[in-house]
């Protein structure tokens, strides 16, 4: 089932749940807006390239939308609908007042320059800039973005508007961006995993982790584990896969991953199958990579107790069911890896202020934040006796709904 299939079917469970009439129901669905445009750049060599760039902005019933710009070649349309409806619940999941957006274009950044990127940037801010803005639609990096791509849509952003920091967040220190920003999403997932932990009279420190992913969000992750004395047994990212079963040295690897852009070829442990990684034995899994992994061909193989999703829908449906027939518990997405956008919309209270936190309030106001999402959501799963996942669910879709309605939404 694809991600937008996955999310929509969520939806209509929680709206069900909540009991939502039919009508409000189909609106809370449909986009706000679409965007398509085409942007048209000189090569280095002189030539002409076009690439089709495009927004969807979701809904912006609680506050501007918010959501990630991906440079990538196979960008699908029906996947960036998927995650920008997925931004709206997990903003309000959250409790941060925004609403959901996603967006890119569809190009291959390896291939491109950094002036051809920089070009393409600024031509595709040039066709969107009065449908984004502070209180508006709000981006922010994703796959094959970064602080710098979101320096240049500042820059491109402000010579219509005037220097407006506060229009995309995920930015270079220097232009405004948030200390911690770089951490949030792992450091979030540290805070949701010690809840759901507490929750079941444990802590994370002794606990066996395997993750899925050793990216920013999977490194950082683990990390801020290894620090609270939980023990990482395995990893693996697109280069191969290493486990130890008396815990990996996680500072060694992390400067191993640095040298050798991966964990290939780390001599503190074993290499093996990076596909079986999720197939491990452990106390907690963290899938912090792409979506879509555990599926009804592997889930009755998962040994793990608890299933941290760090990646964006990283759990099929049909795995949802088997692993509830297990006893396996899993702490959905639109929760666990809420902290990148929740440290976001600190970066964008900071620049409206004009005033600029240190990183031990940043992360301070995470862990609240993470702490009192986690409470919100245990809340309704014994309001509608649901799993977790239902729970964050119909708290995002909840919220949403009764700001439609107060805001004069009539059927």
């Amino acid at each position: 089932m694809n991600a937008l299939a996955a999310t929509n079917r969520n939806f209509k469970l929680a709206s069900r749940l909540l009991g939502l009439d039919s009508k409000l129901e189909k609106s809370l669905l449909i986009p706000f807006r679409e965007i398509k445009v085409e942007c048209t750049i000189p090569k280095d060599d002189g030539t002409l390239q076009s690439y089709i760039g495009f927004r969807v902005q979701h809904d912006n019933a609680r506050g501007p939308m918010k959501g990630g710009i991906r440079y990538h070649p196979e960008v699908d349309p029906d996947e960036v609908n998927a995650l920008a409806q997925l931004m709206t619940w997990k903003t309000a999941v959250a409790n941060i007042p925004y609403g959901g957006a996603k967006g890119g274009i569809g190009c291959n950044p390896g291939e491109l320059s950094i002036s051809e990127l920089e070009r393409l940037t600024r031509v595709f801010t040039q066709k969107i800039h009065d449908l984004i803005g502070i209180h508006m639609d709000v981006p922010a990096p994703d796959m094959g973005t970064g602080p710098q791509t979101m320096a240049w849509i500042l820059d491109e952003y402000s010579k219509f508007h005037g220097y407006s920091p506060a229009v995309v967040t995920g930015k270079p220190i220097d232009l405004g961006g948030s200390l911690g920003r770089d951490a949030a999403t792992g450091r979030g997932v540290l805070f949701g995993t010690e809840a759901l932990l507490n929750e079941y009279g444990k802590s994370v420190s002794g606990q066996r982790f395997v993750i899925q992913g050793f990216g920013n969000v999977g490194s950082w992750a683990a990390q801020l584990i290894d620090e609270k004395g939980g023990k990482i047994v395995a990893v693996s990212d697109i280069t191969g896969a290493i486990k130890n079963s008396k815990g990996l040295d996680i500072p060694s690897l992390l400067k191993h991953t640095k040298e050798h852009k991966g964990v290939k070829g780390f001599n503190g442990g074993d290499s093996f199958d990076a596909n079986s990684i999720l197939l491990e034995d452990c106390d907690v899994l963290i899938p912090a990579a792409l979506g879509g992994v555990i599926n009804k061909e592997n889930a009755n193989e998962i040994k793990a107790k608890f299933i941290v999703e760090a990646a964006n829908h990283p759990t099929d449906p049909e795995a949802d069911e088997i692993l509830k027939k297990k006893g396996v518990v899993i702490l959905p997405d639109i929760y666990a890896n809420s902290g990148g956008v929740t440290v976001s919309y600190f970066e964008w209270v900071q620049n409206i202020q004009g005033f600029m936190w240190d990183e031990e309030k940043v992360n301070n106001e995470l862990k609240n934040y993470m702490t009192r999402g986690f409470k919100d959501v245990k809340d309704m799963c014994k309001t509608h006796e649901c799993d977790l996942r239902m729970g964050a669910f119909s708290l995002g879709v909840n919220r949403v709904a009764r700001a439609t309605v107060l805001r004069g939404w009539e059927a």
